[in-house]
């Protein structure tokens, strides 16, 4: 009943929102929205817990922030820390970001900051109450207004400023993540955070299901959230496993960008093999770019044999874990848009991740980075060194870090008067160096050169068998 109700209401304030502003909505529409969303949530009577004098609470006032908080104390608005960095202060750890909210509308901020010439950046958060200031050319501070999200459709929020700080606290996403510390210590917790983090439970601000249709990339926040805070793996409440259940196909709607930061994430955090399975046992694979049926049997295989040797490894190399091939991994990178490192540690792995009994020696390995151009080496050292992690060779980790790339006695202009075809040059090349590398690097440079006829024969016919496939493939395209 109460999601019919919020609909029927999100309805009415795309009708209700009036002409002099794009957040201004009608009281009328404002007072059903409080009605429908506080519901649910039941919130302190007093919310000012405590008062903080701990060495990670005073460890965030600068010399700057010492200069914006006595700037708001002049114009009489009100400054408090928002979110994840009272979150940490709680639980003994210093903050690295510190998010602000404040009573103060866009408006007024800029207006503040014009008259005490303060210079201000990065407009584009402006749209959702977000001024930064920048103070002493030092420091930015990025400081947001009180707000309620009016209408939001899974991705994106359009908002109405308020002077209300339980209605801010209300839009958030987790009870740990809606408390506030204003500057003299003071905490102020209206949906019971605190009382969760004591007990390391992570909640959503009242009900799990609206939360997250919110913004469907909470779900991903949960379980990063998870993997920060609770000392068991499987103490999950069960009303909001379902709520992701039941939601987890508006993952679908969320950037691949955004998914892969929260995903980053929860596979740094702890419990990486029961979170994953757990995220997994709800859905998300296809919505997040993995194969509807991805190895999990090689991920849990791959986890726990790089935990028993005390390994760590990268985000993107566990979830190749779960992938069965190129094609695979093709596909995640056009969901998440990976960078450059990730996409080609990703296809590396995958080219090279099955275990062969004949690969035990470091010579393999070797020659993955000797047949590479000089240029590349120091890349391809990279991603052997993690496909030897990945494997649970780690024996041979150490060994290969030690060994230095010889001079080839072989240059391309050499090649150049017993190789007429230029570009099959490159091929001989790479065939050089594994005839080579698997005779120890002993051969001369005479005694190279005199493979060369041998290897040309067999490149040449390689090349007319690919472009007879190639213009095999074209006929069939034709037809």
């Amino acid at each position: 009943m109460l999601n019919v109700l919020l609909r029927q209401a999100t309805n009415l304030f795309r009708h209700e929102i009036t002409a002099t502003g794009r957040f201004n909505v009608t009281r009328a529409a404002h007072d059903t929205w409080r009605k429908l969303k506080m519901t649910d949530v039941p919130s302190r009577a007093d919310p000012v817990i405590m008062k903080l004098d701990s060495p990670e609470f005073r460890s965030v006032f600068t010399p700057e922030l010492q200069t914006v908080a006595e700037l708001f104390k002049k114009y009489d608005y009100e400054l408090r820390i928002a979110g994840g960095a009272v979150r940490d202060i709680l639980m003994g750890k210093q903050p690295t970001d510190l998010d602000f909210a404040t009573n103060a509308t866009p408006e007024q901020m800029k207006a503040m900051f014009t008259k005490e010439e303060i210079r201000m950046i990065n407009e584009k958060g402006e749209r959702h109450g977000t001024i930064t200031a920048r103070i002493n050319d030092k420091e930015n501070f990025e400081i947001t207004t009180l707000r309620i999200d009016v209408v939001t459709n899974g991705r994106h929020a359009e908002v109405q400023f308020t002077k209300d700080w339980l209605l801010d606290a209300n839009r958030r996403d987790l009870t740990i993540n809606s408390m506030f510390l204003d500057l003299d210590g003071k905490v102020y917790d209206y949906f019971y955070g605190y009382d969760d983090l004591q007990k390391r439970r992570v909640l959503f601000v009242g009900n799990p299901a609206l939360r997250i249709q919110e913004d469907y990339l909470r779900i991903l926040r949960y379980f990063r959230f998870y993997g920060r805070i609770v000392d068991n793996p499987g103490d999950h409440d069960e009303a909001t496993i379902q709520a992701i259940k039941d939601n987890i196909d508006g993952l679908s709607r969320i950037s691949g960008e955004r998914i892969w930061s929260e995903w980053h994430k929860i596979l740094t955090g702890n419990f990486v093999l029961e979170l994953m399975l757990k995220l997994l046992e709800c859905g998300s694979s296809k919505h997040m770019g993995l194969p509807d049926e991805p190895d999990v049997e090689n991920f849990r295989v791959v986890y726990q044999r790089a935990s028993s040797k005390g390994v760590t490894l990268k985000p993107i190399s566990l979830i190749t874990s779960l992938l069965r091939d190129e094609q695979d991994m093709i596909r995640l990178h056009e969901r998440l848009k990976l960078s450059r490192s990730d996409r080609d540690l990703g296809l590396f792995l995958v080219q090279h991740k099955e275990y062969k009994p004949c690969e035990e020696s470091l010579k393999s390995y070797q020659r993955l980075v000797f047949i590479q151009p000089r240029v590349k080496h120091d890349v391809y050292r990279e991603l052997v060194k993690e496909l030897l992690r990945y494997r649970g060779a780690t024996e041979l980790v150490e060994e290969f870090e030690r060994w230095k790339i010889p001079q080839f006695p072989i240059s391309g202009n050499m090649l150049k008067e017993h190789v007429s075809k230029h570009t099959l040059i490159g091929s001989v090349v790479a065939e050089l160096k594994r005839i080579w590398l698997d005779e120890d690097f002993k051969l001369t440079s005479e005694q190279l050169l005199e493979r060369i006829p041998s290897i040309l024969s067999e490149v040449e016919q390689l090349e007319e068998e690919r472009k007879a496939l190639k213009a095999s493939q074209k006929r069939q395209k034709i037809k």
